[in-house]
This record gives structure tokens, C-alpha cells and sequence, in this order.
């Protein structure tokens, strides 16, 4: 980063004065206990977002604290629902018990088991909606895939597809240091103060997670069938590590069992969308999405006739 883009992004912003407060938790799930990030609605919540950030970073990635209009958490607590972001396994409060982390497939069981556990002890509206970033991504598909009860209402899933980029790919098999406009995009498509902020939530990523990362095509291709509940894809404009293309994101949505799957390309913003200045009409298209969700497909069909 050049000393003027860094200089125009050394100010953090501080939180808005009115929205719904965030807090730190903790969850328990299978004998791991893992740490979050919590917002409330002030009356009992429609519905439980549960938010599941990137490979090398943290839950705060969901409460961008450069820009209060880049949290999910608030915006979505300020709309009706439970937000949730979870360190998911091998990160946070779990990476002392996990130093080498989790596989995908073991993260979905215990964060499955940690969100039966919250619901027990807290209300959770009409269900749980996923929302992933990147590998988060992928950990939500994986978790959709082996969810049994029916308390799951959908994925929303972002910065993540089933076909490399060719560079991308490349990269990741030299196994070298990746440039930041490999995970960022253009600098200029995020707000003053984001690069001196996500200092705060950059971690390494834990070992077993990564040795997952270039099979991840093969994987989908194996569990999107399992996956049975709705499911939307956000690519952003400047995503460079996943194709994009019509034809590609097609096939790849096809591949689900889901009832309800469609993809959207979101202009202006690069690959961690949530940290951008498109965030919040971002988050807007989840929360719709999930209001989507909430609606019975009945009801979808046969709307009420003017009265």
C-alpha cells in the first residue's frame, strides 16, 4: 500500500451513536467452546442470522468498525433479527483448543451443535439464516448440507464459488505470499480507516483449513446436492479468486438440491464485501433475502388480491 492510501485510511470511524449494541459471547458445541460477536433486537427476534467469516479472519469482519454503516450486526439487529458472528472452530477463543485448526466438514458439526445449544437457551425466531464470507462460505454450504432438523431457513454465501480463476489458482498451489489486491480489490472501494481497522481481525489460517482450500471445487461438487434449503451466491465486481461467468455460476447453482437458488453480481465492490462501501446494500440483499426465506412458498404463490 502507498503512504497516501495508507494516510487515507488511518482514521477509524467511531461506533454510531443509536444502533443496537454488539457484544462479545460464547458458544459450546461439541466440547469446543468458540467466541463471537452478538446483536439484539429490542423485541423478540424475527429470525437468527449467524454470520461465518474468511479464512484469516475474525468475527468482527461483520461489524467493520471503519465505517458503522459496514456492521451487519447492527443493521440486522436494527431490522428485527438475532445477529450472530462466530470465530468459527480454530479461530478466536477456540484456537488454543484447535492450534491446528478444523477441517470444513468439522467445523459444520460443531458450529450445528453450538447453534442447537444457543437455541435452547435463547429465542430464535423462525430459524437460523447462514451467512458466509469465502471459506465461511464454504463452512455454511457444508453446514447446510448436513442440517436435519427444520429450523434451517437458507444460505447466503459470498466471496465464493465451485471453478478457480486461473491466477488464483496458481497462486494458491505455489502456496506464496498472495498480493493484498488478490484479497481486496481496488484500495479505493473501501472507507478511510478499513486497512488500520482489519488489522484487528487478520490471524493466521489454522493449518487444516488450508490444506482444504484447493479441493474445495470437488467438494462442492460432492455435498451441493445435500444442500436442501435456499441458497444465493454474491460475486462481487472485482472478485478474483472464483469465475464468475454466466455459464460457470449456472452449472455451479444447478449442482444444488436446493428448492430456491439464484446469484447476484454486486458492482464496486472487491472480494471482502462486508468491509466496502457497497456493504450495506450488500447486507440490505441478505436481510431481503432473508425476509424471502420467512415467507411460505404458499403464501409467495398466492399473494392477497387488492381489497
Amino acid at each position: 500500500m502507498d503512504h497516501e492510501q495508507e494516510a487515507a485510511n488511518s482514521s477509524v470511524a467511531a461506533p454510531a451513536t443509536g444502533t443496537p449494541p454488539v457484544r462479545a459471547v460464547t458458544l459450546h458445541g461439541n466440547g469446543v467452546t468458540l467466541s463471537g460477536l452478538l446483536a439484539e433486537p429490542a423485541r423478540e427476534p424475527r429470525a437468527l442470522l449467524v454470520a461465518l467469516h474468511g479464512g484469516g479472519m475474525r468475527a468482527g469482519y461483520f461489524d467493520g468498525r471503519a465505517d458503522p454503516a459496514t456492521s451487519l450486526l447492527t443493521l440486522a439487529a436494527s431490522c428485527g433479527y438475532t445477529a450472530l458472528a462466530v470465530d468459527r472452530p480454530g479461530y478466536g477463543r477456540s484456537a488454543a483448543q484447535l492450534p491446528g485448526g478444523a477441517a470444513l466438514s468439522e467445523q459444520a458439526d460443531t458450529l450445528r451443535a453450538a447453534l442447537d445449544d444457543y437455541r435452547l437457551r435463547h429465542p430464535a425466531g423462525a430459524g437460523v439464516l447462514l451467512v458466509g464470507h469465502s471459506l465461511g462460505g464454504a463452512t455454511a454450504l457444508h453446514t447446510a448440507s448436513r442440517w436435519t432438523d427444520k429450523g434451517l431457513l437458507g444460505a447466503d454465501v459470498s466471496g465464493i464459488g465451485d471453478r478457480w480463476a486461473p491466477a488464483a489458482k496458481q497462486l494458491a498451489a505455489r502456496g506464496g505470499r498472495l498480493s493484498h489486491r488478490m484479497h481486496w480489490g481496488p484500495l479505493a472501494l473501501y472507507p478511510p480507516g478499513t486497512f488500520r481497522s482489519a488489522d484487528t481481525l487478520i490471524t493466521p489460517v489454522p493449518e487444516r483449513e488450508a490444506r482444504e482450500i484447493l479441493d474445495w471445487p470437488q467438494t462442492y461438487a460432492r455435498l451441493a446436492r445435500h444442500v436442501r434449503v435456499p441458497v444465493r451466491f454474491t460475486f462481487a465486481e472485482h472478485e478474483r479468486w472464483w469465475r464468475s461467468d454466466p455459464e460457470t455460476v449456472r452449472a455451479m447453482l444447478g449442482r444444488l438440491g436446493s428448492p430456491l437458488s439464484r446469484s447476484e453480481r454486486l458492482p464496486g465492490a472487491g472480494h471482502n464485501i462486508s468491509l466496502g462501501r457497497t456493504a450495506r446494500a450488500y447486507h440490505l440483499r441478505v436481510l431481503a433475502f432473508l425476509e424471502e426465506c420467512l415467507t411460505p412458498p404458499e403464501a409467495a404463490k398466492n399473494p392477497p388480491g387488492p381489497r
